[in-house]
């Protein structure tokens, strides 16, 4: 018993507040890059994502009845794209920490709960160090390997602004072996899709963070696990703390509602993702020498996940993949031929018009059927246009911010 308190109280000077510590998570993000290396953005390197991008919007123009939601075009080095996705990362990760510190606080024998006192929120620090430092180890992994704000399907970026990192871009044409120029617009297609996406369907950001925060509620503690990465804990040596790998602690639970939950969360990152893949082509189709080889690379590319996303999936138990997205993007195009891009882009007029996952098995047939978007075709995608649902861990909405579900100009 005393040498369990002696070790809580010198394991970690570092407290923070929440159940993950992302002060010790950004401190970890910062020291890995550092030891990988981020380049500094030259002016060249942002003068060419300005102009990738704006391109990039000119090119989508024809192609999406959805105006351009860039409002700030921006080129950021890998610590950067952490710290300005962090908040949105933070929204995702704490509900799912918050039951490992839970967790780890049952693990404690009930007599020495009585004996602990005010020293059981050292358990706290203890689950907030180790998960902070296992997440920033992740973050710095992605951070290597991302190409856009909007490279993983979520809105992780501020509303509005279109990011490239350039030094990822470089890195990944030089392994297609592909003009660094192409691969740049390329990406800028895709962050430029996503601004379009994000910033003219109000309800999608909620619609699509809350998915996550759904599937991640029904996500179970191995109990067992966390017991064994306690027990490799050295009290004396903080950095042991990363040496620590928190892969197989969570679980999803083998549950209806948790399967419900996954296909909720599977056919939203599908939707977003076989929409931007089509628009993409349809707008690079003849413009760009390589779009064939780029289309597929980046089909397998997000179809498959990096190994920075495995990572983060072991660890947190959560898939950021889009499996259905060759179906998605069949249907968008089916949509398109069927019913025109003002057709196509009315169904993200309201969740309730867009596809489901039954719909993915026959898109012809959902694409001719007898619903009548007739009343949407004119959608005006520059005013609000349906229910804003609530981000995860934001304040309830003011009443002056609700909509119309129907509202049309």
């Amino acid at each position: 018993m005393q040498q369990f308190m002696s070790q809580l109280q010198n394991l970690f000077a570092t407290s923070g507040s929440g159940p993950v510590n992302w002060d010790l998570a950004r401190q970890v993000a910062a020291s890995q890059l550092a030891a990988a290396g981020d380049p500094a953005v030259s002016p060249y390197e942002r003068n060419a994502v300005e102009e990738a991008l704006r391109l990039a919007d000119l090119w989508l123009e024809p192609a999406s009845a959805l105006p351009s939601g860039i409002q700030t075009s921006v080129a950021w080095n890998r610590n950067e794209w952490i710290y300005k996705t962090l908040d949105v990362w933070r929204k995702l990760c704490d509900p799912v920490a918050s039951r490992m510190v839970g967790a780890m606080g049952d693990l404690v024998p009930p007599e020495a709960r009585a004996q602990l006192g005010p020293m059981q929120s050292m358990v706290a620090t203890l689950g907030g160090a180790l998960f902070g430092g296992q997440l920033g180890q992740a973050l710095g992994s992605l951070a290597a390997e991302v190409l856009s704000a909007g490279d993983i399907g979520l809105p992780l970026g501020p509303a509005g602004t279109a990011a490239l990192i350039p030094a990822n871009i470089k890195a990944y044409g030089e392994g297609l072996e592909l003009p660094e120029d192409e691969v740049r617009l390329y990406v800028a297609l895709r962050e430029a899709a996503h601004q379009r996406l994000f910033q003219h369907v109000p309800w999608l950001r909620g619609h699509v963070l809350s998915a996550v925060e759904m599937y991640a509620s029904g996500i179970r503690v191995n109990r067992e696990a966390i017991e064994e990465a306690m027990g490799r804990v050295d009290p004396t040596d903080p950095e042991s703390m990363q040496a620590i790998a928190l892969e197989g602690i969570f679980t999803p639970e083998d549950s209806p509602a948790q399967k419900a939950s996954l296909a909720r969360l599977e056919t939203a990152l599908a939707l977003v993702e076989g929409w931007v893949c089509h628009v993409v082509d349809s707008a690079a189709t003849g413009r760009l020498p390589n779009v064939v080889r780029l289309a597929e690379a980046f089909r397998r590319r997000r179809a498959a996940g990096g190994p920075a996303e495995q990572t983060f999936a072991a660890l947190v138990g959560l898939e950021l993949r889009p499996r259905r997205l060759r179906e998605a993007a069949a249907l968008w195009a089916a949509l398109t031929e069927h019913r025109g891009i003002s057709g196509r882009d009315a169904l993200w007029g309201h969740p309730d018009l867009l596809p489901s996952e039954d719909d993915f098995a026959d898109p012809v047939a959902f694409a001719m059927s007898e619903f009548d978007l007739s009343e949407l075709e004119g959608f005006d995608f520059s005013a609000p246009g349906g229910p804003e649902e609530q981000v995860p861990g934001e304040s309830e909405r003011r009443p002056d911010d609700d909509t119309d579900d129907d509202k049309r100009p």
